[in-house]
């Protein structure tokens, strides 16, 4: 037997997911994350599937979802970095856009500088806007620069001057002489990472990749040899912030393409298992045990963004544009100074976790509210491999209702209603906020806790529909499976949207291009697996801020540049609520996403058997349910004996190792030719 392998290494669990190319089967598992060591629960978590590395599980593809650099970037445990730059340019790491984190909070202080002052030196060299030499590159200074960064214990270089997204060719003559003086560094460039304009946030951005660069590599260096003895011999991949997996090699170069890698491949897999039941618009709802994550699919394409800051610093390389609220089940409840209930950001994370783990935390938790509420099994998890203590969670509860002044159950209640409560927040701005009706979507729910509230979440935002996939809390797993290799270019050319343009459109799309195939080379994808989207940033002249058309294929035109005009008044209508259509516009960025296509995980249809659930009931247990007066006896069922066409009347709890999964009092839920539970909320 033939077997694909995903491995998902979160926060709190690793979740690999095995996929038999032959049969279709899925071989699911969970092990606690390692923290100090990703690659040791990588590894114990294919082995309990794989055992010795059995012949009778050959796995013919690997790919890994990774927070390496996401955690080495919050944790600050990057390497000693420091940066050349041009003439006059040191201190515009600190500088930045002189914006306060937070508007209205005078007392609150930037992040520190990854590189610290005296490791930033400034050399002479100086371009144009349109690329040409002003002042010529100083490689004397360079080489004095590099020898007291060696001397300064550095062990990575980054290097960004004014106008290379233009001419790269002095960031390409320095990256030679660090390489000869000094050989051990790492060395990236901005013209490589980030051609483009705006420098703040193209150093920011080189920056970031040069402090997580050896700690990326040292992780991929270990993990490769540690996969073969495992019985994995095969070119493994690592999934980027764009939902695309590229080679160890690439990201050991460019780890600031994986700084939301996990997440990520979570939407790359929602967006498969709806497609498969017919669902194209979706809001994706991924709730773990720390955060929880949103994002709006369209048509079936998950929704791009060029930028996001991370930990405060801003890193500009195209990612899923997903949105992250502190809201997970081991977010703590707390009382601010006004005597209000709040819930998270803070949070007690794997460990020691929430009251009900028994680890030493006293602080009650989302998910030790579910236990008192018995919407959460009240004694065990993980189909009984995590023992739960139920008592410890009701005297957790207990000591803050007396805070608050409140009974017990309207205590636990009133958490859930909170935390429900900030997701909600974050799923209106990446829809009502940008001209979306949530009425309109799917909810996908999915990660460790996503099912757990995606009944409540859709009945606060008026969703018709969730869709809770077969295998939820491995969801960003399976979606490794699906993801095809990418990578993405760029180019900045400030351009009048006008015929005037045609010649120069041509030029940088057919350079772009060229760049793709190179990496198609690279990668050994042959040409009838490549495929190209084009898309460009525009604006109105005098604006300072884009937004992206895509550029249909064809000829660069007249009529085609009329096209994009077209179309950049229409997104700009639905973004801003208004459209200048008599106004010049500017073309800026040009993007191309180089896709190449790789075999996928066929997930396969199973026969209809019938709507009665009877054979997968496993019992009952009181809940509770404020609409209904309290507790109420609930049927539990058991999600692997659900059968395609399977019908449940809520209210009904089912359980499954990586999720639970809550039908309200009033909805009713279908199970799929795929297994996927479809729940009508309305």
């Amino acid at each position: 037997m033939t077997w694909r392998v995903g491995v998902d290494a979160g926060g709190t669990f690793t979740d690999v997911c095995f996929f038999n190319e032959e049969t279709g089967e899925l071989e699911v598992t969970k092990v606690s994350s390692t923290p100090s060591d990703p690659s040791r629960a990588v590894i114990a978590g294919v082995t309990n599937v794989l055992g010795s590395g059995a012949p009778d599980k050959a796995v013919t593809y690997f790919a890994h979802g990774s927070t390496v650099a996401t955690n080495a970037l919050i944790q600050k445990r990057g390497v000693e970095t420091g940066l050349i730059t041009t003439q006059g340019f040191r201190d515009l790491l600190e500088l930045g856009r002189q914006k306060r984190p937070h508007l209205y909070d005078l007392q609150v202080d930037k992040p520190e500088p990854l590189v610290p002052r005296d490791r930033r030196l400034e050399v002479t060299e100086r371009l144009l806007h349109d690329g040409t030499i002003v002042d010529a590159l100083n490689e004397e200074e360079v080489r004095a620069a590099v020898r007291q960064l060696k001397a300064q214990g550095v062990q990575s270089i980054a290097i960004c001057f004014l106008y290379s997204f233009v001419n790269g060719d002095h960031e390409q003559r320095v990256e030679q002489i660090v390489k000869e003086e000094h050989p051990d560094a790492f060395v990236t460039s901005s013209y490589a990472v980030m051609p483009e304009f705006r420098e703040y946030e193209r150093l920011s951005t080189v920056v970031v990749n040069a402090y997580l660069g050896p700690v990326m590599k040292t992780y991929l260096d270990r993990l490769g040899p540690d996969l073969k003895d495992a019985g994995i011999d095969v070119h493994p991949h690592i999934n980027q912030s764009n939902g695309g997996v590229i080679s160890f090699d690439t990201a050991a170069d460019m780890p600031v393409r994986t700084v939301l890698s996990g997440p990520s491949s979570g939407i790359v897999g929602a967006t498969y298992v709806s497609g498969l039941s017919g669902f194209d618009d979706l809001i994706t709802f991924d709730m773990g045990g720390t955060s929880t994550d949103v994002s709006l699919i369209r048509q079936g394409r998950p929704g791009l963004s060029s930028e996001a800051e991370v930990e405060g610093y801003p890193v500009k390389t195209p990612m899923l544009d997903i949105r992250a609220v502190g809201a997970g089940g081991g977010s703590i409840a707390w009382i601010d100074s006004g005597g209000h209930l709040k819930v998270g950001p803070q949070s007690a994370g794997a460990n020691p976790g929430p009251v009900c783990y028994g680890l030493g935390n006293e602080e009650p938790t989302v998910t030790d509210a579910n236990v008192v509420l018995q919407t959460l099994n009240p004694t065990h998890l993980l189909n009984g491999r995590m023992p739960i203590d139920q008592s410890a969670s009701i005297a957790a509860i207990d000591r803050l209702a007396d805070r608050l002044g409140l009974d017990r159950m309207t205590t636990a209640q009133g958490i859930i209603r909170v935390v429900v409560a900030n997701m909600a927040r974050a799923i209106r701005v990446i829809s009502v906020q940008r001209g979306y009706d949530p009425r309109d979507f799917t909810l996908v729910a999915f990660g460790g806790a996503g099912p757990l509230h995606a009944s409540l979440l859709a009945k606060e935002l008026e969703i018709p529909r969730v869709l809770v996939p077969e295998v939820p809390g491995l969801l960003c797993a399976l979606g490794l499976l699906v993801s095809d290799l990418r990578t993405d270019y760029s180019m900045t050319r400030l351009l009048d949207a006008d015929a005037s343009a045609i010649p120069f459109v041509r030029e940088v799309i057919a350079d772009l291009k060229g760049r793709a195939d190179s990496w198609f080379t690279l990668e050994e994808i042959p040409l009838s697996q490549r495929q190209y989207r084009v898309a460009v940033d525009m604006r109105y002249k005098g604006q300072n801020y884009e937004l992206p058309v895509e550029v249909p294929a064809g000829e660069v035109s007249e009529a085609l540049i009329a096209e994009l005009r077209a179309g950049f008044d229409k997104a700009h209508e639905q973004f801003y609520g208004y459209a200048a259509p008599d106004d010049p516009v500017q073309f800026v960025t040009f993007r191309l996403e180089a896709v190449g296509m790789v075999r996928k995980a066929e997930m396969r249809p199973s026969p209809m058997a019938g709507p009665d659930p009877a054979a997968a009931k496993t019992g009952e247990r009181p809940v509770y349910f404020p609409d209904l007066g309290g507790f109420v006896e609930t049927s539990l069922y058991d999600r692997a004996k659900l059968q395609p066409g399977n019908e449940l009347v809520g209210p009904a709890i089912v359980d499954q190792l990586d999720a639970t999964t809550v039908i309200l009092p009033g909805q009713t839920a279908v199970v799929d030719t795929y297994r996927n539970l479809i729940i009508s909320t309305d």
